[in-house]
């Protein structure tokens, strides 16, 4: 579904990613790890042909992020750490909007609104600007924007930061729904507790550079996610 080879992408003499090779299929829930400034937001950005990158390739169902955007992009969804989002707008017509870029019909956009707004408990909220929503309202309604077009590869950068434990119940329970069904999922979070019970694989990237990757039980082995992880940074630090 993914496939992210020999990527690098420099800011000045910095290496914000270096030759990062990562493979997420369908069905996986991917977790990528790592602390401030490692590099995750600049991977999840380039895969999405938000940034252009230096050296490497991304491949979304086959495609090239570079060569076809437009095909990579209407099979994909981005749901960035701090939506960015037409807050003059009622929430209910930023759905529709995104829901027209998309080519939605009406009949299919109208169930989902209505699934997702529910489960999210945004429905009674929909009629009201965007620039009223809190922040997590703001995340529950960038959520609900990226299943629109249901997507078949969605790629998030710190979903949980801002909701709530029922909206982030919802969430982890809308993501495993969605590699059921053969989609993919490539997300970066903080919350090494999720990754662990939610992640079919995880990687762990620092300074740019891929230091572990593979299934939960082939990175975490006999231990927990968190000493795992504390322990690959010592490592590398030293």
């Amino acid at each position: 579904m993914l496939n992210i080879e020999h990527l690098t992408k420099t800011y000045g003499d910095k290496k914000a990613v270096d030759d990062l090779s990562l493979h997420i299929r369908p069905g996986e829930v991917y977790g990528f790890i790592g602390h401030n400034g490692a590099g995750k937001t600049t991977t999840l950005k380039s895969c999405c042909g938000i940034l252009q990158f230096d050296s490497g390739s991304i491949r979304i169902g086959g495609k090239s992020i570079q060569d076809d955007p437009l095909a990579c992009k209407k099979i994909l969804a981005y749901i960035p750490d701090n939506p960015d989002l037409y807050e003059f707008l009622p929430g209910i017509k930023y759905l529709n909007f995104v829901a027209d870029v998309y080519g939605v019909s009406a009949a299919d956009r109208e169930t989902r609104i209505l699934r997702y707004a529910d489960l999210f408990d945004l429905t009674a909220d929909l009629a009201q600007p965007v620039s009223a929503y809190s922040h997590g309202m703001k995340q529950k309604l960038a959520v609900i924007a990226a299943l629109i077009h249901e997507p078949k590869l969605i790629m998030m950068d710190e979903p949980f930061v801002g909701l709530d434990p029922t909206a982030a119940h919802q969430l982890k329970t809308i993501m495993r729904e969605h590699c059921d069904r053969g989609g993919a999922i490539f997300f970066s979070t903080h919350v090494l507790e999720v990754a662990e019970k939610l992640c079919d694989k995880v990687a762990i990237i620092k300074n740019g550079r891929l230091i572990a990757s593979g299934t939960m039980d082939e990175v975490r082995g006999d231990q927990s996610l968190e000493d795992v992880f504390l322990e690959l940074e010592g490592e590398v630090n030293a």
